[in-house]
């Protein structure tokens, strides 16, 4: 039975699933159409709304690119390919390598979902060379797969912004965010280390592993991909005779900027605690590049290499930004297509219901604002105070609407993509390995939020 369910959701996703770029232009019709009667405004004004917004996540866009680049420039350094070799030697069958996969990129992308998108799919692509017999693509979809918990995690951006303080002197940020529903901060120990929200992890970080492990397919549906495609070519290069040369050849060179990037993450650590942004991610990322690979003339080859991944962000992320433009854009007195949704959820739900019902719309909401930033914009002065309204406190209001982002991620290619890069794969590959994720974890999220309604 469970492999008929799989083998259908491959097949439909096969059947239906465009390239990611076509989904982005298919997206882009549907929002249009949608937002001219939600708005109650004409083509052009929506049209202008979808152009404005284009380019607003060009900072985001540049994040995520490099989360590609600098993570497998740093993956493609001796020394870590080596402990990266030793971790993936764990797994000796397929089934193992699909658990191993899986539980690595859920503990990581609980630690920092940058990290862990980097982390998964390296870590598959090495299992990929050692282990002969495992499907690739469900080694990748399992890599994917742990992304399904990054909003309920260390990174996670609703419950950080609940848990930061306002600014002495600046506008209330927190306040104007939920709609006036939060005044006060709320500690990371009512949402993330809540334990009703430490149990859904943890169903998830259990059972997930062996789900995807019973996806594996027989061995004559396997897709195993030759390891010497996946090996990267050792190049010899001639001893540096030139100053230039003998410049580009430096340890010295890469030493003093490794230092110097050393000093300033000890520093931030002690002044800011142990807050992973996506800044600091990537600084990471390139410190330690630099670092294991030496000299500075190493480090840029590897990251030449490692761009010629990062194409689909280039080209997709831009519309999903006018996406973006076109849900979150309000008329004066009037609301956006994101709230109308929202608001729907709302007038259909109880004291009790309200958790899952803010769940599920922020799933919906998710598919066509896939940023927990900008869903949290949209959505959170909406829910928190209907929430309030209700009696629902705003930390079980606050973490329905991150696990709602994160949870329709298993469906919608734009975070895929850095995975998908370092892959070689398109999203119709894993996504339909990747809808069995979505099915599981709503039933664990949903049935959650109903207990956490009854209390």
């Amino acid at each position: 039975m469970f492999k008929k369910l799989t083998n259908g959701c491959v097949h439909l996703v096969n059947r239906f699933l465009p390239d990611p770029f076509i989904f982005c232009i298919v997206l882009t019709v549907i929002v249009f159409l949608g937002a001219m009667p939600a708005t109650k405004q004409g083509p052009i004004t929506i049209i202008n709304a979808w152009g404005t917004g284009v380019w607003n996540l060009l900072a985001f866009s540049m994040q995520m690119a490099l989360v590609l680049v600098l993570g497998s420039a740093l993956a493609n350094a001796p020394a870590v390919k080596r402990l990266i070799s030793r971790i993936a030697s764990i797994a000796k069958t397929p089934k193992q390598s699909i658990i191993v996969v899986t539980f690595f990129s859920l503990i990581a992308c609980w630690l920092n979902w940058g990290f862990g998108l980097v982390v998964g799919a390296i870590l598959a692509k090495e299992i990929a060379r050692q282990v002969k017999g495992v499907d690739y693509r469900l080694l990748i979809a399992s890599a994917y797969s742990g992304f399904v918990i990054w909003h309920a995690g260390f990174s996670g951006s609703i419950p950080l912004a609940l848990a930061t303080p306002d600014v002495a002197g600046a506008a209330s940020t927190l306040a104007t965010a939920t709609g006036g529903a939060v005044t006060s901060v709320i500690a990371t120990s009512q949402t993330i280390f809540s334990p009703w929200n430490l149990l859904m992890v943890l169903v998830i970080i259990i059972c997930l592993p062996f789900i995807n492990a019973k996806m594996h397919p027989s061995p004559e549906e396997t897709i195993v991909v030759d390891p010497k495609l996946l090996m990267e070519e050792e190049i010899a290069y001639s001893k540096p005779v030139t100053p230039a040369e003998k410049l580009e050849n430096s340890v010295v060179c890469s030493g003093i900027i490794s230092v110097a990037g050393l000093i300033f993450l000890v520093y931030y650590f002690a002044t800011a605690g142990f807050n992973l942004t996506l800044n600091i991610v990537n600084f990471i990322f390139l410190v330690l590049g630099i670092i294991f690979h030496k000299t500075p003339i190493g480090y840029v080859r590897a990251v030449t290499e490692s761009t010629k991944g990062a194409a689909g962000i280039i080209l997709q992320f831009p519309f999903y930004a006018g996406i973006m433009g076109m849900m979150v854009f309000t008329p004066e007195g009037g609301t956006s297509l994101a709230g109308c949704i929202s608001n729907f959820f709302v007038s259909i739900s109880n004291e009790i219901t309200f958790p899952l019902f803010t769940f599920l719309s922020a799933g919906i909401v998710n598919i066509f604002v896939p940023s927990g930033g900008g869903q949290w914009a949209v959505q959170g002065p909406i829910m928190m105070p209907a929430g309030l309204k209700l009696g629902v406190d705003p930390s079980v209001t606050g973490m329905a609407i991150a696990w709602g982002d994160a949870w329709t991620n298993m469906i919608q290619p734009f975070w895929a993509l850095p995975a998908l890069g370092i892959a070689g794969l398109s999203a119709r590959d894993i996504m339909g390995y990747c809808l069995i994720t979505l099915i599981f974890v709503g039933i664990v999220v949903c049935g959650g939020f109903v207990i956490v309604g009854l209390l």
